[in-house]
């Protein structure tokens, strides 16, 4: 029986020390896998255990898994917009939290209302930004360009390239593709008497605009509005000032028409106020058509009915005092930032004063350029000098609603400009627009630099091609990530192609075959399906800044996100 429990007894241990060593190899597996949430440890004892991490603290990503995890995000971004490229790219309807609905294929603002949470992908948003804010036109294409990039990083990577050379590689390809761009670029001649050139220039960029229908009217009016206020000495263009883009619900896009001065969404503050005036001489004010107060906290006590009587008779002799002010200078219309009462109202009818209240400070600025006035911040100020002048100021109204607007016109300085919008909703209107907000840029940019590239792909296939070139000459294992570059400027025309319903592969592999033999840069993708794959003979033009642009801002941003090998956020680091 001794020798029994002796037995027993070493059966025993043999199992502890089975159980104690397979513990010990989980643990240590789960120990040398820092993303598992268990650690190994032993009790004064020696006995195992394994603690269980809280589930809340994972342990974050670095190293190349980072930048893998990096690129997914951004892939994903640039894949919902890419769908919206060119002519025949599609919209996206964007719901806010409200329930406001918006109808778009512009990449700046889909990008900006999808709200996007990841780090990474808000640094898409902010490129799109940048290119909207710098150049005006070209956002979803540089998404996507930045997209491509990232896309043939993972190759990279998965090959064992270092991120450092792989963005040394594409700093270095974008050096030769710009410089390949400034020379297949052509000048486009134009002057104020002739501007047929900038007109073809801003056909393309509204061809893929929801107003491609009436693209010919919106491009006319886009140039002449920037002809009219653009400096041609300093070659500038203060679009932001200078050119307003108003709109009312009610008639049709092709409606919308060039007003040669300023359109105000006010009418005036009196129905009985005549609503034509020639001639108009008109004080700009600042200051409100009321009694003046004190700046302090003040408390008046009126304790008898004569005391009463006689505010009363301040307060008319105050308006009376303002009114004749207003007369002596030579004004016959009040234009007024700020509000004003009942009797001030009814004393600048008797008065034969036209006014108008409630004037916008940027809407009183563009008033005041237009008409040559000064704005006046008090009454006592007033003189015959800082009047503006209008040859004829009238009171326009829609349908059968009641809403008016005022129409300011024959100003004496003609640098000032509104371009009325008309359309069946209020979605068609925001959407035109940002369409023409797109087409002024695109003449602005040609009148700060007048050199084009030309469109449908045909610059992006022309630099890939001077690329693969450039890259065979390049003996370090930089010449990978020049190659990738290449393969990623093939993105824009496949997705124009693709957007066409064309077959993508085939047709860019056509076409670039045609570039090498016919060496021709100006052959791109026939979007409009017109038969013929010349973008000159299509005047598809693109201003050779907008391209530039869009290749440096793309390898910048997917430089610094090579260069991100780990996210740290506040209160969860281990």
């Amino acid at each position: 029986s001794g020798l029994a429990n002796q037995i027993t007894e070493y059966n025993k241990d043999q199992k502890n020390r089975k159980r104690t060593s397979t513990l010990k190899s989980r643990a240590s597996t789960k120990m040398a896998n820092p993303n598992m949430n268990a650690v190994y440890a032993t009790d004064e004892y020696g006995r195992p255990f394994i603690i269980v991490r809280e589930q809340q603290k994972k342990s974050r990503l670095n190293g190349i898994e980072a930048i893998k995890s990096h690129i997914l995000a951004a892939k994903t971004v640039s894949n919902i917009i890419k769908t919206s490229l060119g002519p025949k790219g599609l919209d996206k309807i964007l719901i806010s939290p409200d329930g406001d609905i918006t109808v778009t294929n512009d990449g700046a603002t889909i990008l900006t209302q999808m709200e996007v949470e990841h780090q990474i992908a808000k640094l898409l948003v902010q490129l799109s930004k940048s290119q909207d804010d710098e150049i005006g036109d070209g956002t979803t294409g540089v998404v996507v360009l930045a997209g491509a990039l990232l896309e043939q990083c993972e190759y990279l990577l998965d090959r064992g390239i270092h991120p450092i050379r792989i963005s040394d590689g594409f700093e270095r390809a974008c050096k030769i593709a710009v410089d390949h761009l400034n020379e297949i670029s052509d000048v486009v001649e134009f002057t104020k008497d002739n501007i047929e050139n900038l007109f073809k220039t801003v056909s393309t960029c509204l061809g893929s605009k929801i107003v491609s229908k009436h693209r010919d009217q919106f491009a006319k009016i886009c140039v002449d509005a920037v002809m009219s206020v653009a400096d041609m000495e300093r070659k500038d263009v203060n679009i932001d000032e200078l050119i307003k883009v108003d709109g009312k619900v009610g008639g049709s896009l092709k409606d919308t028409a060039l007003v040669q001065g300023v359109v105000v969404d006010k009418d005036m503050s009196h129905p009985q106020m005549p609503r034509e005036i020639r001639d108009a001489k008109i004080a700009i004010l600042t200051c409100p058509f009321e009694p003046p107060k004190p700046k302090t906290k003040h408390k008046l006590d009126i304790t008898s009915v004569e005391e009463y009587k006689k505010l009363q008779n301040y307060e008319r002799e105050k308006f009376e005092e303002m009114i004749k002010r207003v007369k002596d200078a030579g004004a016959n219309l009040v234009i007024c930032q700020w509000g004003f009462d009942d009797e001030a109202n009814h004393l600048l009818l008797q008065n034969n004063l036209p006014a108008v209240r409630w004037v916008g400070g940027q809407e009183i600025e563009l008033i005041a350029i237009a008409t040559n006035g000064r704005i006046v911040p008090r009454f006592e100020d007033l003189r015959p000098e800082k009047l503006g002048a209008a040859g004829l100021v009238r009171e326009i109204s829609f349908g059968t609603t009641k809403d008016r607007m005022l129409v300011i016109e024959e100003c004496a300085n003609t640098r000032a400009v509104t371009i009325f919008v008309r359309g069946s909703n209020k979605m068609i209107i925001d959407e035109a627009k940002r369409s023409i907000h797109d087409a002024l840029c695109v003449v602005r940019n040609l009148v700060r630099d007048n050199r084009v590239v030309y469109g449908g792909g045909a610059a992006e296939i022309s630099c890939s091609l001077a690329v693969s070139k450039a890259a065979d000459q390049i003996s370090s294992i930089e010449q990978h990530a020049v190659r990738a570059f290449a393969n990623a400027l093939d993105a824009t025309p496949l997705a124009l192609a693709e957007n066409a319903g064309l077959s993508p592969i085939e047709t860019l592999a056509d076409i670039k075959s045609r570039q090498v033999t016919e060496n021709n840069s100006k052959l791109g993708i026939d979007c409009m399906n017109t038969g013929s794959n010349d973008m000159k003979e299509n005047f598809v033009y693109d201003p050779l800044i907008s391209k530039r642009q869009q290749f440096l801002l793309a390898t910048q941003l997917v430089k610094m996100i090579l260069k991100i090998d780990d996210v740290i956020t506040s209160g969860t680091v281990e």
